[in-house]
């Protein structure tokens, strides 16, 4: 809602010297939006005066049209002489008032004026459209020609209201009724602790017999319809300045009187208001729901189908408007058209106005599903003041008696609903307890009254809520109205007392461990949307028959490129990578943990609920047990140089042993034994993969790969070379570990540390001869690293030899070298037989 700080000072007398911003600090204090203050004709200078076109000379030999006129400016220029000007529009005659800046002006955008010579001419100044000077489109996309009335030489700056202050205020739903001056204002009035001219205060005729006939068959889409019917109206009548200037300010397009007549109303009051032509309506205007598939065409010219939900406007031969959202084709004020044979001029000079208030679900509905917003149809779904219909018809009327010369005709139609008021129960200190400090009954009453209830009761207040304010539905709602106008900033600061056990689960803890440790080593967290399209499987070379490829479509997808939510976060990560690399950025380390989405064998269908009630526990239960398996994950993917190269050494590049160690650190942080071997999936380098186990309630779990991705996936996704990544399980990682974390013991006694050689095949991977070397070990064993790995010649063709490094100590005694060496023996002879491992030299 663009409120122009000049209209708004119409209802509230603000003190002289605020500014726009001063203003916008006082409504974000009451609890408005304030996104931007704009400062319209910042910059401007004059000389900007009306101007009366006396010649026109037409310039031939250019490639477009130019004209060279000149231009009586009075004594604006300082010599009373004809002012010559250069000007290439054409939608301006001898005789017209126009807007001419002189030299020495500065229009908005620091563009500054001066004589100068053009197409073989000295232009002195220019003759202005409104885009040059900061008004927006008047809808002729030209030179804007002035009314004759004005006086050649009169400041056009202060003609056109070109120097304003306009506040952009964005409009939560549940304050629709601030989407009009009318309630920006009381919100203003409130503010400052001033009296507001309410301007739907006005002297309104009560309806009789002989009113426009309005026949209304779903009062419950329609609880109140008041027309009234304006004859004799100019149809060369055109909206004055001021009124055109409110509209393009507030951000709306001037199109003809009536039609910014009732647009000017909408602005002022909130009420949505339609302009019928009578001379187009056949017999009773009519209220009911749309048939289903009937076919209707709106002012935009576009046929639409409707729906059984619709609520329609109609005469006699059909629909003619959409309730609340807009109007139709058929019975749209027609344009004046001038004879050019007699001079006449024909239009439209008999409207019927429509105010009516619609029920907002409705309106709402039929906006979305025809995906056809409109300011109407904004206004209707946040609520509009049902008691404001009949002023603002009034005030409509009034307008177009005042500006078009019509004539208000004595009939007034107003068809209403049976209603009470709403009226809420509520303990006066109520809004104490709910801010945690002491207002007062006083402050409880005056505040509510502010903003428009009656208040009646001692310790017990029954609240009468305002027409206009239909979010006031319980005791809570008006605690809010209480504390946000005594102000959020005056709350006392309270830290929450959490009881115990009511903090992080052990879901939460882990995922927040496993982000920290892969941060601290060097991995960059890097979020991305949880959505795929199906392609990137065949991208990632996943069998047919992968569980990945079982995705939950979304009816409504961001894109339709990407309408499945993701069963795996490699997607996201490896485009974040390869958008970096393209961006110069080679050495890349990034990390991501989140939720996948992995539907089964048959997927659930949710059932569609409807919105006038809570759900039961069984309609919760059913919509949950539609929904698919959201495990938690974590993954890195990694590029480019792990190291640097510098004085402390030559550096080296990222590979597959980085993503099984990004695995391995989260399973320290899990408390998890992870199982490290050689595997194959998917988009992994069959010889660069190794596969990512865990043992959960005694059964073995493989919950992810790393390593090397495939050259072919690496192609496919435009990835850099030698591209490694991690992706596992991270919630059955958790369940490996349990939910407690235990600190390791250290011994006082001193460790034993005995290193071997071993001799294998080369086919034979090294996790099975490590699990063969800890069995073998049996307690004393306290670690086990694999610290060299050797081929060659020394070691025999197709023979590899793996260096351990054995720690041994016990908890209640200093080890001899007798129990050190057994136990080391005891293990190379378990990975002897199991693996057919030798002891290198043996």
């Amino acid at each position: 809602m663009r409120v122009p700080l000049s209209w708004l000072r119409e209802y509230v007398d603000l003190p002289a010297g605020e500014t726009g911003r001063d203003v916008a600090a006082k409504l974000v204090d009451a609890g408005l939006e304030v996104e931007t203050v704009e400062q319209l004709g910042a910059g401007l200078k004059g000389p900007l005066v009306v101007g009366q076109v006396l010649t026109i000379e037409e310039l031939e030999g250019f490639r477009k049209p130019i004209r060279f006129c000149t231009v009586d400016v009075g004594q604006a220029n300082g010599t009373g002489e004809p002012q010559e000007i250069v000007c290439g529009a054409r939608n301006f005659s001898v005789g017209d008032k126009v807007v001419v800046v002189l030299p020495g002006a500065v229009l908005p955008g620091d563009f500054a004026i001066a004589s100068r010579k053009t197409y073989g001419r000295t232009s002195h100044g220019m003759i202005c459209s409104g885009d040059e000077l900061g008004m927006g489109d008047d809808g002729t996309h030209g030179i804007i020609v002035l009314p004759h009335e004005h006086e050649v030489g009169t400041d056009a700056i202060e003609l056109l209201q070109l120097v304003d202050e306009v506040l952009d205020i964005d409009i939560t739903p549940d304050r629709g009724y601030c989407m009009s001056l009318r309630g920006v204002a009381r919100e203003a009035a409130t503010a400052y602790g001033l009296p507001l001219r309410d301007p739907a205060l006005l002297d309104v005729p009560g309806p009789n017999s002989y009113g426009y006939l309005v026949k209304i068959d779903d009062p419950a889409g329609c609880d109140r319809f008041t027309a009234r019917t304006v004859t004799g109206l100019d149809p060369e009548a055109r909206s004055p300045i001021w009124l055109t200037r409110r509209l393009q300010k507030a951000g709306m397009r001037p199109i003809s009187l009536a039609v910014d007549v009732t647009n000017y109303v909408m602005l002022e009051l909130g009420q949505p208001l339609h302009a019928y032509d009578r001379a187009r309506l056949d017999g009773a205007i009519g209220v009911r729901r749309a048939e289903q598939g009937e076919k209707f065409t709106t002012l935009d010219g576009v046929k639409r189908t409707l729906d059984a939900e619709d609520l329609v406007i109609t005469d006699n031969s059909g629909p003619i408007g959409l309730a609340g959202v807009m109007g139709g084709a058929n019975t749209e004020i027609a344009d004046s058209v001038t004879d050019p044979e007699t001079g006449a001029v024909t239009g439209t000079t008999d409207v019927v106005i429509e105010a009516a208030h619609f029920d907002s679900v409705s309106i709402s509905r039929t906006a979305r599903r025809l995906k056809l917003s409109s300011e109407a149809s904004k206004r209707f779904e946040r609520g509009v003041d049902p008691q404001a219909a009949a002023a603002a018809a009034q005030r409509t009327v009034d307008l177009l008696v005042l500006l078009a010369g019509g004539t208000a005709e004595a009939g007034v139609t107003e068809l209403t609903a049976p209603g009470a008021p709403r009226t809420i129960a509520m303990s006066a200190d109520h809004p104490d307890r709910v801010a945690g400090m002491d207002y007062g009954r006083e402050t409880v009453v005056r505040r509510l009254q502010e903003v428009g209830c009656d208040v009646y009761g001692q310790d017990e207040l029954v609240v009468t809520v305002p027409s206009w304010r239909p979010d006031l539905a319980e005791p809570n709602d008006l605690a809010e109205e209480v504390i946000r106008l005594e102000g959020y900033g005056n709350l006392p600061s309270t830290l929450p007392q959490v009881p115990s056990g009511r903090g992080l689960t052990a879901r939460q803890q882990l995922h927040r461990r496993a982000g920290r440790a892969l941060a601290g080593a060097g991995y960059v967290e890097a979020l991305s949307y949880p959505f795929l399209g199906e392609a990137v499987f065949d991208q990632l070379q996943l069998p047919a028959d992968d569980a990945a490829r079982r995705v939950v479509k979304l009816v409504n997808p961001i894109s339709d490129e990407e309408p499945a939510l993701r069963t795996t976060l490699l997607p996201g990560l490896l485009g974040a990578l390869r958008r970096n690399d393209s961006r110069g950025s080679h050495d890349l380390a990034l990390f991501e943990t989140g939720s996948v989405f992995r539907a089964g064998e048959q997927p659930g269908v949710a059932v569609r609920l409807g919105v006038d009630r809570r759900p039961t526990d069984e309609e919760i239960a059913t919509l949950n047990a539609a929904l698919p398996a959201q495990p938690r994950y974590a993954a890195v993917v990694l590029a480019g140089a792990r190291e640097q190269a510098g004085w402390w050494g030559k550096g080296r590049p990222a590979d597959w042993a980085d993503a099984v160690q990004a695995a391995r650190a989260l399973a320290v942080e899990a408390g998890a034994e992870l199982v490290v071997r050689q595997g194959r999936y998917g988009p992994w380098h069959p010889g660069r993969c190794a596969e990512l186990a865990v043992t959960v309630d005694g059964v073995e779990t493989v919950i992810g790969h790393a390593g090397e991705l495939h050259p072919r996936v690496v192609k496919a996704m435009g990835l850099p070379a030698r591209t490694s990544a991690m992706e596992l399980d991270l919630d059955r990682l958790g369940a490996a570990g349990g939910e407690a974390l235990q600190a390791p013991r250290i011994s006082s006694f001193p460790v034993a540390t005995q290193d071997v050689a071993l001799i294998v095949d080369g086919s034979v991977p090294a996790s099975e001869v490590e699990a063969a070397l800890r069995e073998g070990a049996g307690e004393l064993l306290e670690s086990l690293r694999l610290f060299d790995v050797f081929t060659g010649e020394q070691v025999g063709e197709g023979k590899k030899s793996l260096a351990y490094a054995l720690r041994f100590r016990a908890a209640d005694r200093t080890l001899t070298a007798e129990e050190s060496t057994a136990a080391r023996d005891a293990a190379v002879a378990l990975a002897g037989e199991r693996t057919g491992a030798v002891l290198r030299g043996a």
